[in-house]
């Protein structure tokens, strides 16, 4: 990644170095910003520290030395910790705002890029805005592929002119940024591509189940039926790995449940009945039981496997 500018560099706070947060900050380090991080771990920001990365010991301390600050972190208790707790984002721009770090331009906006919920990405935003911040919902979709190759697809909810704003560094990051209304509109946006990789993932598992029970070369099948009408992300991407019986994770199935559950509390409160999301959802909290929490989501294979006895 070439560096832009040295006027438009700034001073960036990333919350979260975890399967994907680390390879999004490190896209923003390459560009030539300066990087403060924090993560709960610290041992997973050693590489972005080793790039040049500053390490911060709290979401707050990051707040006040920063511009702008991305977070993306694991599930929505952990966004409120972040930015509502005591030691968080917002108690640390109000201290920089009352003194603290005289010299260091006072945080601008937030952005969180954690899949969430959008009643909570509106909370945020109206503290925000006491503040007189400006915060962005950005949640994202690609995988651990999609955040390393800088392809991510990013849904913004907030402000339209804090997204003029941000959307150089989104491009640093993705490469298919779109604004999608006020705040919670970008954790909607992303409720929706949840429940079509939810039945996009159940379909491919089911369809390389047939191939294996009807003595196809599984590679071969998708080689052929993903380049057609049956053509998805999922197939194309995952299905080679379940071939290869690689079932480490570009995103965990505990998120992947977490996710699901959102969704599905959304519909609830909006009267709306998915079932197929509901099956899936079931499907993958068995697995979750049987051990793999942690496994990528192309691990429903397995499952569905373990129920037809191969």
């Amino acid at each position: 990644m070439s560096k832009i500018q040295n006027d438009s560099l700034q001073r960036i706070g990333w919350i979260g170095a975890g399967v994907m947060g680390a390879s999004m900050a490190g896209h923003l380090r390459a560009a030539g910003h300066e990087l403060y991080v924090y993560n709960r771990t610290r041992a997973k920001a050693d590489t972005l520290i080793a790039a040049g990365a500053h390490w911060c010991d709290s979401p707050a301390e990051v707040a006040a030395r920063v511009e702008t600050l991305f977070t993306i972190v694991g599930y929505p208790d952990d966004v409120s910790a972040v930015y509502l707790g005591e030691d968080g984002v917002f108690a640390g721009a109000a201290r920089k705002r009352n003194g603290a770090n005289a010299g260091v331009a006072a945080l601008k906006t937030v952005i969180d890029m954690t899949t969430s919920s959008p009643d909570l990405a509106r909370e945020i935003a109206a503290r925000a805005t006491e503040l007189n911040i400006a915060a962005l919902d950005a949640p994202v979709s690609g995988g651990d592929v999609g955040a390393r190759e800088a392809r991510l697809a990013i849904m913004v909810g907030g402000d339209a002119s804090a997204f003029a704003g941000s959307k150089p560094l989104f491009e640093i990051l993705g490469a298919n940024i779109s604004h999608m209304g006020p705040a919670g509109a970008g954790q909607a946006t992303k409720l929706a591509n949840q429940i079509l990789v939810a039945g996009n993932m159940i379909g491919a598992c089911e369809a390389l189940l047939y191939a294996r029970r009807a003595g196809l070369d599984p590679g071969a099948v998708i080689d052929v039926i993903g380049k057609g009408a049956a053509g998805s992300w999922t197939i194309n991407n995952l299905g080679p790995r379940i071939v290869a019986e690689d079932y480490a994770p570009g995103f965990f199935i505990e998120h992947f449940i977490k996710d699901m559950g959102l969704a599905l509390q959304e519909c609830e409160r909006m009267r709306l009945e998915l079932p197929g999301l509901q099956l899936v959802r079931d499907l993958y909290e068995a697995l979750a039981k049987h051990g793999h929490a942690r496994s990528g989501t192309q691990a429903l294979y397995l499952g569905l496997a373990a129920m037809n006895g191969l």
